[in-house]
């Protein structure tokens, strides 16, 4: 009688442990299809956000690349005011990621690593 009961609640656990790892699984490849959608879905369009700077919790100031035109704008709540326009030359264009404001993961983790050895 005890053996049955435990070979149940092992059965039970297994079942749950299979159906975890198949959402997980599930999870991981639409988000994977859905991030390439929204990806080939912004390609070739016409705007573009340079760069990106917060001010506040809930306020940022962004280069904007709109058709051959460069604007700084400031983003609020509730609002979007263009500030300046900017020519090609008074940027400073990056090929990498530094001027998106966008890190690789690998950087990322590097940064935290270095964070957590000051400490």
């Amino acid at each position: 009688m005890l053996l049955s009961g435990t070979l149940d609640s092992v059965f039970d656990l297994l079942t749950v442990l299979f159906i975890f790892v198949v959402v997980i699984i599930l999870t991981y490849y639409t988000t994977r299809f859905i991030a390439g959608y929204q990806k080939n879905k912004s390609v070739g369009r016409n705007l573009e956000v340079l760069e990106s700077y917060r001010v506040t919790s809930n306020k940022y100031l962004q280069i904007v690349r709109a058709g051959k035109k460069y604007l700084v704008i400031g983003i609020g709540k509730d609002e979007i005011h263009v500030l300046a326009e900017l020519s090609e030359d008074e940027l400073t264009l990056s090929s990498g990621n530094e001027g998106t404001g966008t890190l690789s993961f690998k950087e990322l983790l590097d940064k935290a690593k270095h964070m957590k050895d000051k400490k």
